[in-house]
This record gives C-alpha cells, structure tokens and sequence, in this order.
C-alpha cells in the first residue's frame, strides 16, 4: 500500500491533497474495501456509530463490513455488549460497553457546556440534589423522559420541565434500554444509567491521550480541530502536542497542520473508492472540521434539510448524491432510489446499482428489489 512520503524534523511536512486525504480516511473508515472484522470490533474501532435514529448504525455497518448481518449488531445490543447513549457531540452513539463507562466521563465537559444554556430554566434547583434523585429513579427501573421530568417537576415544580430533563441527561450517563434500537423491533426510549445497565462503575475521567490516538487511528490524518469537532470537546492542543513524538505530521493545502499515526494506511490517490451508501448522520461525514476530504465545496449544504440529515452516497470516494428507500411488506417489496447531484458515467452508475443491489439484499426481506435513479427535489 503506497504511502505518502513524510518530511520529519526542520523540512516542511508533506503535504496531503484533499484527494489523499480522502483515501487515508477511507480505509480508516472501512470503506475502501469491506473487511471481515466482527461488528463489535467495528463499532469499537470506529470509537461508536451515530445514532440519532435506531437504523443508521447497521447501515453503517452494512457499507464497511463482509457479510454483515444486522442481527450480529442487535444480538450484541441485546446481551449488553453494545448500547446507546449520549455521548460525542451531544448526540447519541451506539458505542461499546467498555466506551459507554470511559467515553462519556471523557466528554463530560461539554455536557456541562450544554447543562450551561438551560441555567435559566433550573433557578433554585440544587443539580447535585436533582443528580441524585434522577439516579434512584431511572435505576429502580427504567423510565421514560417524560416520567424523568415528571418525578423532578414534583420536587421542583416552578423549574422549566425541559430544562429538568436536560439536566438529567446531561448530568447522568444514560444509556437507552432495549428493545429500542433492535432490528426490526420497536420500542419507545427508556432510560437507565450505564453502571446499572452493564453492572459495573463507570471509570474515572481519563487523559484524552488514548482517545487521541484511536481518532486518528478511525478519522486520521487529521488537525486538532478535526478531533475537537468530532467529540465537542475543546482545548486538545495539549494532548496532541504530548503525543507529537509518537505521530507523523502533515499539512492540508490550506497549511494546517496534521497529525497521524506512523503505521496508519495512507493509500495513494489513485487508489480505487467503490460506490457505497451511508446512513443519515454517518460519522464519515461529520468528525472533521474541515469536511472537503469527503464533501466537495459544491456540495457543501446539500445533505441536510431543516434540521434533518439526508441518506448519501458516494462515488470515487466523495459525497455524490442522496437516496432514499421505500419498503412494502404487503408485497415484500423494496426500492433504493439514488438522487446524484451531477452526472455520472455509465460505469459510476452500474457500479452503484450493484452496490445498491446489495444494501437491499442484505438490509431488507424484500423479494423483489429495484435500484432506480431519480433527481433532487429543489
């Protein structure tokens, strides 16, 4: 696998075009080729999987791994090995038992960032005192958010019940309770902490070093705004600069510099991307601050509308279009409908019908299954 050469020392760092850096992070991401890895080992390489909805995490996985199936991932969350929570960005994950007690201790600064805009609403409330009663509460047995703020307004009925219920959540680590996130179940979110859930401590607040290192060994080449992005934390300069004996460095073509891993791939930039579809608020197009790697500038505002995420694709490895899935169990029916932002050639678009083809054979039961090609709407 071809390197990029590195100017270690008084030369200047090499410096890595968005096209390289598209590769590099690429094959971090699993996405250069689908690998073998089980889905436990995915989800923890991958420090989690968002999940903002209860799909995307196995979509996710559909798009990186061989032979997945979406029951490995549910089987794992079912016996506790998995979960989801609050976590990066104060959003949710679907993160490792072993993340779920490290991870959210490590990003519990910004938490209390956020705890910060609801102060108006928490006038007179003692948040240790409220901590504690929310703790016994969800831990008696889990419970929903509305009977959270509830059991908190009957202690301090004049506080603003939404802010109650943020305080609750961002005071706690509160993992969602199956059978919410299950493939092909439903359930309604229910919460307890992640102590009660796995049956053992969180641990004490780590050094961001670690978490340093398994960034970039997920997201890398990547500057310390990139990681500060991703997880919502701030002030990781310090740490990066700790670890800088230990790391390679580069710049983008902007001049800003990068960090990596020195047996971290770094594919050359002719290497092959296959087309692959993404979930809504897949991490891939989310953790840098700096997306161009994958999203061209073009493209920039085109993956969200309001404040909802669209489904994308991405040929030669960059953002290229958003898609769209309708099922019907009357008729065991299902249809991907790719939406390209540009023209695609002939090959472009038979490869992403194949790939298309295999997202519905492993994603849905749908005896009959079809890959169209349609337009954005405006």
């Amino acid at each position: 696998m071809a390197s990029q050469k590195t100017n270690q020392g008084p030369a200047s760092p090499a410096v890595l075009s968005p096209r390289a850096l598209n590769r590099a992070t690429l094959a971090r991401q699993l996405l250069l080729r689908r690998t073998a890895m089980s889905a436990k080992d995915a989800v923890g390489h991958l420090v989690g999987l968002q999940a903002q909805n209860t799909k995307p995490p196995y979509y996710q996985l559909a798009a990186r791994l061989e032979g997945f199936d979406p029951e490995e991932l549910s089987g794992l969350m079912a016996s506790r090995e998995v979960a989801r929570m609050v976590t990066l960005r104060s959003t949710i994950h679907t993160h490792t038992a072993d993340d779920c007690l490290t991870l959210r201790p490590l990003v519990q600064g910004a938490r209390d960032r956020e705890l910060g805009l609801f102060r108006k609403g928490l006038t007179g409330v003692d948040l240790e005192l409220l901590a504690t009663t929310a703790r016994a509460f969800v831990e008696e047995s889990p419970r929903t958010p509305k009977e959270i703020r509830e059991e908190l307004l009957e202690r301090w009925p004049h506080a603003e019940p939404l802010a109650l219920g943020v305080a609750a959540r961002c005071l706690l680590p509160l993992v969602q309770v199956t059978p919410r996130g299950l493939w092909g179940q439903s359930g309604q979110v229910t919460l307890t902490t992640a102590e009660q859930w796995f049956g053992r401590a969180a641990e004490p607040v780590p050094a961001p070093d670690a978490t340093v290192l398994r960034y970039l060994a997920a997201f890398g080449p990547a500057s310390v705004k990139d990681m500060q992005t991703w997880c919502g934390l701030t002030r990781l300069r310090e740490a990066f600069e700790r670890l800088r004996p230990r790391l390679l460095t580069f710049q983008d073509e902007r001049g800003v510099e990068l960090f990596d891993l020195p047996d971290a791939p770094r594919p050359g930039e002719d290497t092959p991307a296959p087309p692959r579809f993404l979930p809504e608020f897949d991490n891939l197009l989310l953790s840098h601050a700096d997306r161009t790697r994958v999203v061209p500038a073009q493209y920039k505002e085109r993956t969200w509308k309001g404040n909802q995420s669209h489904r994308t694709f991405l040929v030669d490895g960059f953002l290229a279009g958003i898609w769209r899935l309708e099922e019907s169990d009357r008729d065991s029916t299902a249809t991907l409908t790719a939406q390209p932002f540009g023209t695609l050639g002939r090959e472009q678009r038979a490869a992403l019908v194949a790939e298309g083809e295999y997202v519905l054979a492993t994603m849905t039961r749908a005896t009959t299954r079809d890959v169209r090609f349609g337009t954005v709407s405006a």
